[in-house]
């Protein structure tokens, strides 16, 4: 089997080199238009990465940091995070991203003097490797604030943007229509993507030809790929612990459900040798019960 050139994109090392990087500043640029469909005088022309550590007070917990934090030529703020593992409330830290870097304008002594009227929006976009929201059917979901009766977007320094990998089904490069449906691609099958279909995908586009010579890995470092790898087996390591503890709280469910069986047929009166056969028990542990 012939392995890929190219790294997984979804990989926090790899993601972070490509998209919060000064060095591939124009990748994040083309996609952060192309993921909100920017034109005009709303396009991003340029970014300046910010700090990622939206709490310093709480970053030792790996909590409150996020992948790619910026601002664009207006000083809007710019989040990009990679969600690859199933974390329940993730619409909610979503949230909290959001206003701490909306908050943060304010605390951080940046701009002294700053008033609330000078506190410029908030963009929060998510690429998750699984499912966020079941009830909708489509990959790509914008959320912004309305008002309930006439629609009006009166509050309008929050945005959310969230593209759910599973539900993007395209798996031929014929049907790759939109510059979306590319990145999408990029992240679902690139680290399995030949260069002959990479050239195919690319056709006239240089930043998506550009996010791909990123990921080859022939253009890493040794130092590069280590952390990468480190980073691959640091997920694995955590994927077994949760795997473990999942099986262990099962076999402990299962346990209590025998003992609870145990005890209904003693009250009832079932021979001790009858309650060991349907339950599996052992004679001591039905002693225990007595």
């Amino acid at each position: 089997m012939v392995t890929s050139k190219f790294l997984n994109p979804k990989n926090d090392v790899a993601f972070r080199k490509i998209f919060g990087s000064e060095k591939h500043k124009d990748i994040l640029i083309h996609f952060i238009n192309d993921v909100l469909d920017l034109e005009g005088s709303d396009k991003v022309e340029d970014v300046t990465f910010l700090s990622t550590i939206q709490d310093p007070d709480i970053a030792c917990k790996k909590e409150s940091i996020v992948d790619v934090l910026c601002t664009d030529q207006y000083g809007k703020q710019i989040i990009v995070e990679m969600q690859v593992s199933p974390r329940e409330g993730f619409e909610k830290r979503a949230q909290y991203y959001a206003s701490k870097a909306y908050s943060r304008q304010l605390n951080s002594g940046q701009e002294v003097g700053s008033r609330y009227q000078d506190l410029k929006g908030v963009i929060f976009i998510a690429i998750t490797d699984y499912i966020v929201f079941r009830t909708k059917k489509d990959y790509l979901s914008n959320h912004v604030i309305l008002d309930c009766k006439t629609y009006e977007r009166d509050l309008k320094d929050f945005s959310f943007t969230f593209i759910e990998l599973p539900k993007f089904n395209i798996q031929s490069i014929e049907g790759l229509s939109t510059m979306i449906e590319k990145w999408c691609y990029f992240f679902k099958y690139a680290s399995s993507t030949s260069e002959e279909e990479v050239r195919k995908i690319i056709d006239s586009d240089l930043v998506i030809q550009r996010a791909y010579e990123a990921l080859n890995r022939f253009n890493w470092s040794e130092e590069e790929l280590r952390t990468y790898e480190q980073e691959i087996k640091r997920i694995m390591d955590n994927q077994a612990v949760e795997d473990y503890m999942k099986k262990k709280a099962r076999q402990e469910g299962r346990e209590e459900g025998k003992l609870e069986i145990a005890k209904s047929m003693l009250a009832k009166g079932y021979p001790i040798e009858d309650i060991i056969s349907i339950t599996g028990l052992s004679k001591c542990d039905i002693q225990n019960i007595v």
